[in-house]
């Protein structure tokens, strides 16, 4: 593997491949004009009152959420970051290609290692290609549940949306707020081998509104807006485990864009947006005495977990300007009509109506051959119980839960693999042996096998650069069916397939969208089902590849 070149994906490429990469970077238009911007990342503990627990969280200076960092396409972002509190820390910027920048990527023991108590790091990417919302957030442990916040790319100056002008652009973070210390509900989890103990509430941009016990009208955002004018809503769902359904009440939204890529726009009255996943709506208010001055805005869950959920409705208020909600009005706000938390069908209904933009200023360029193909099967597997807590383990069976890829769980390194690599020192710290596909085909949606325990091992799937990929994710009811969220870092991959059941190669790839695909960089693999994802490894280094999230609570990656 060291002796190898022209590597890439989890492998820096030859030195050949980033000039060939620097010259085309420099190529592209606009770049001229672009500017640095910079931020100051002073990551401290602060003071927080939710559902009347008051208690230290930590922050990015000082606020919850954190800073929104504003760029255009084009211009360079420099982010010192100073860690000040006693955890180690590192900060991901979700959805940012790091194009010749891989160290700025952020996962720990990934791309660097974590920034320790009183360290300091600084981050330096250029944003190219891009225009949209994404987001940053914390990815050490589970620091990122107040740890986050948005990154607004705006296109060039003089190149205008490819939708009518907002009056006003909004970014709307969806989160969750913990009573306890989400260090501790991970810790405690991570102990027993049982799923951690889920939200209390969720919120929106920090406020969990006035659906929950002890919570007032001051811990509820309000989006205030004039007749007749539309806003762009900039979506990120930044819950740490929640697939969530969002609607605000007697108003259709328009879809426009997707994890910072432009889709053709599509009405919707019921939204749901995965964990990671960013998504654009314009909202256009009433023109004319609307039937009310005030609407509930809501988000509840997306699940078919056989473990418990944080099942409660979160509330904010679109309040048109000179109405003034009281606390009693806010409480019996009619909600918007949002499907059922396990309602499936409405969820692929929904993600069927994405389709790229793909006009001649914003293609669809989508690979019509595929050079590497990769089944991935995603799911819980199980740990045998060791070190048990009062003598039992709390997975099923009186084992530990896993998350498994191909029936690999990933264990994380003790050296950065990026400085792996740079050293050339692999041995003990990864190989190159990811499996393409499962060892043993299996039933991946019907009866699981009798041997549900999972390896384990830092295995990698090097690529060479410039290889197309195709990779299915099938999802598998080992220990029960659902869906799961997968995020790659350091690309956007287009969305050509997705079915329930097991993934049929032979008829299915028939069925493939290969003119105007969504184009995204996190996807939920449907409960039960697959989907089926390409792109072009043009972008060196090590970064990982289909992150699998820490969702429904017991997936431990």
């Amino acid at each position: 593997m060291g002796s190898s070149t022209g590597r890439h994906l989890l492998c820096l490429a030859s030195p050949a491949c980033l000039l060939f990469a620097a010259a085309v970077l420099l190529a592209m238009p606009g770049l001229t004009a672009a500017r640095t911007r910079r931020y100051s990342f002073n990551v401290t503990m602060a003071t927080v009152t939710r559902l009347c627990v008051t208690k230290s969280v930590p922050t990015v200076n000082g606020q919850f959420p954190g800073p929104k960092l504003v760029v255009r396409e084009g211009d360079t972002l420099v982010i010192r970051v100073t860690n000040n509190i006693n955890n180690n820390v590192t900060f991901h910027w979700h959805g940012i290609r790091q194009v010749r920048s891989g160290w700025a990527d952020g996962p720990a023991y990934i791309t660097q290692c974590p920034i320790r108590s009183g360290g300091s790091y600084v981050y330096r990417f250029t944003v190219t290609g891009q225009r949209g919302t994404l987001w940053w957030h914390a990815h050490f442990s589970w620091l990122r549940a107040t740890l986050y916040g948005p990154l607004v790319i705006l296109p060039p100056r003089g190149v205008a949306y490819p939708f009518p002008k907002p009056h006003r652009e909004v970014p709307l973070l969806l989160g969750e707020w913990f009573n306890a210390d989400p260090e501790a509900v991970i810790k405690q989890a991570l102990q027993t081998g049982g799923g951690p103990n889920v939200s209390d509430a969720y919120t929106f941009n920090g406020l969990p509104g006035p659906t929950y016990n002890c919570s007032s009208s001051n811990d509820t955002f309000k989006l205030r807006v004039r007749p007749g004018k539309t806003y762009l809503l900039r979506l990120i769902n930044a819950a740490l485990n929640d697939e969530l359904f969002f609607g605000v009440a007697n108003h259709t939204l328009m879809v426009v864009q997707a994890d910072a890529s432009y889709v053709k726009p599509f009405a919707a009255t019921a939204l749901v947006i995965s964990p990671g996943q960013t998504m654009d709506v314009l909202l256009t208010a009433a023109a004319n005495n609307p039937p009310s001055r005030s609407f509930a805005i809501a988000v509840a869950p997306y699940t078919n977990t056989v473990g418990t959920f944080d099942n409660t409705t979160a509330v904010a208020v679109l309040e048109y300007y000179g109405a003034a909600t009281s606390a009693a009005a806010l409480r019996s706000l009619p909600l918007p009509s949002l499907p059922a938390y396990n309602d499936t069908g409405a969820v692929a209904n929904f993600s069927a109506s994405f389709r790229s933009l793909a006009s001649a200023q914003y293609p669809a360029r989508v690979p019509r051959t595929v050079d590497r193909h990769f089944f991935f099967a995603v799911g819980l597997g199980a740990d045998p119980c060791q070190s048990p807590v009062n003598g039992t383990c709390q997975g099923p069976n009186n084992t530990r839960f896993a998350a498994s890829m191909n029936n690999v769980s990933f264990v994380m390194p003790r050296t950065s693999l990026l400085q792996a690599h740079y050293q050339r020192r692999y041995n003990g710290v990864l190989a190159a042996n990811f499996p393409a596909a499962p060892r043993t085909p299996f039933n991946y949606t019907g009866t699981p096998p009798n041997n549900t325990f999972v390896t384990h091992g830092t295995r990698v799937v090097p690529l060479s650069f410039n290889t197309t990929v195709e990779v299915v994710l099938q999802d598998t009811s080992i220990l029960g069916a659902e869906s799961h969220p997968l995020h790659l870092h350091g690309y956007d991959f287009y969305v050509v397939g997705t079915g329930f059941g097991n993934y049929d190669a032979s008829n299915d790839t028939a069925k493939y969208n290969l003119v105007d695909p969504v184009q995204r960089n996190t996807i939920s693999v449907p409960t039960a089902g697959w989907v089926a994802i390409r792109f072009v490894a043009d972008n060196p280094g090590w970064l990982p590849a289909l992150y699998l999230y820490l969702h429904l609570k017991r997936e431990f990656l």
